[in-house]
């Protein structure tokens, strides 16, 4: 059986913790910055830990980041 291929998209945008999280920039920081509030521009810095559906969906992706 072949290795199975990571997707390089998943590669470049999320990581997995040591206990198994997947890792992820905040959202919605591209641009447009003058139309949202400083609280949401505050809250969203740095990086978030994904839901557990979401979570599921990004390790199908990543299939040896386990």
């Amino acid at each position: 059986m072949p290795k199975m291929k990571t997707k390089a998209s998943a590669k470049k945008r999320f990581k997995v913790t040591a206990t198994g999280r997947v890792v992820a920039m905040q959202a919605g920081k591209r641009h447009g910055m003058i139309k949202r509030s400083n609280k949401f521009i505050r809250n969203a810095r740095g990086t978030t830990i994904l839901s557990a559906p979401d979570e599921k969906i990004v390790k199908t992706y990543m299939p040896y980041d386990r």
